[in-house]
């Protein structure tokens, strides 16, 4: 026997989480769970706080806990405030239903059909979809005030309905390529048309992502602000350019917008709150 052969062999290194004492991995990961969830949440609890301070308290917190609903009540109080949340509700929810309409049968045709048209379509959305939409604002201008339903329902929904159908197809499409087509080849041997086998088998199949779907939607349309910007006035007050009008030449109203962020943020809550499993088991489809 040789002393090459002799000469000790180090033990293999240790990775960093095989190094750790038995459950401290688990803590180790409790711990960055806690941080990231702390991260998330600190924006939220520093608006409810600023909500609740008076005007003096919120740049000087050393002031104590002084604390008030006053601000909730004066947030309300500004002009257009109410329409605001009313028309802001009312576009989300018609731009989900109008955008959901075209979107389910966009993204059943490019997942089904092949051929000049739907070839063409995907064409068509491709590339509106490479283009930011905030390049459309200005030509959304002139052509909402060139046919006269600038500052209208009409004049806020098209544009949001067209950025939906752009992306939302692509979504709707990954859903029905998930689908087995058998059972509507099934279907169409029964004497089932197209649209029965559609209506039938797989829009039933596509519930889930069809709900998971329309939440996005409507929170996407919530919290958009360029197109309301643009493309609103006096007439039909959103409710994200009412809060940005709490920025003015004087200062910002951190109180009054915090309040009113507070409120904006209840609706959006509610609703991802009670379709968030709809929204994982449709991401899942």
């Amino acid at each position: 026997m040789t002393a090459a052969s002799l000469e000790l062999v180090p033990p293999p290194r240790k990775g960093f989480f095989a190094a750790l004492a038995p459950g401290g991995v688990k803590v180790l990961f409790a711990l960055l769970a806690v941080g990231i969830a702390f991260l998330f949440a600190f924006p939220v609890l520093w608006l409810v706080l600023t909500s609740l301070r008076p005007p003096s308290g919120v740049y000087f917190v050393h002031r104590g806990t002084e604390f008030t609903f006053h601000n909730y009540a004066e947030a309300l109080a500004q002009p257009n405030m109410l329409r605001a949340f009313f028309n802001s509700f009312a576009i989300s929810t018609l731009a989900t239903v109008l955008s959901l309409g075209v979107t389910v049968t966009s993204g059943y045709m490019l997942s089904r059909f092949r051929g000049p048209v739907p070839n063409a379509w995907f064409s068509v959305i491709y590339v509106l979809r490479c283009v930011p939409y905030i390049s459309w604002v200005l030509p959304l201008f002139f052509v909402t005030r060139q046919m006269g339903i600038f500052d209208t329902y009409w004049g806020l929904l098209l544009p949001h309905v067209a950025v939906h159908i752009c992306f939302f197809s692509w979504i709707m499409k990954g859903f029905f390529d998930g689908i087995d087509p058998s059972m509507e080849y099934a279907a169409l041997i029964d004497g089932c048309t197209r649209w029965g086998a559609f209506f039938r088998v797989a829009l039933p199949s596509a519930v889930p992502g069809l709900t998971a779907l329309a939440i996005l939607c409507w929170l996407y349309t919530w919290n958009e602000f360029l197109f309301a910007l643009m493309l609103t006035s006096h007439k039909t007050p959103i409710l994200t350019v009412v809060m940005a009008q709490f920025v003015h030449e004087l200062g910002m109203e951190w109180h009054l917008m915090s309040a009113t962020a507070l409120m904006a943020l209840v609706p959006a809550l509610i609703v991802t709150v009670f379709g968030q499993k709809y929204v994982i088991r449709g991401l899942r489809v």
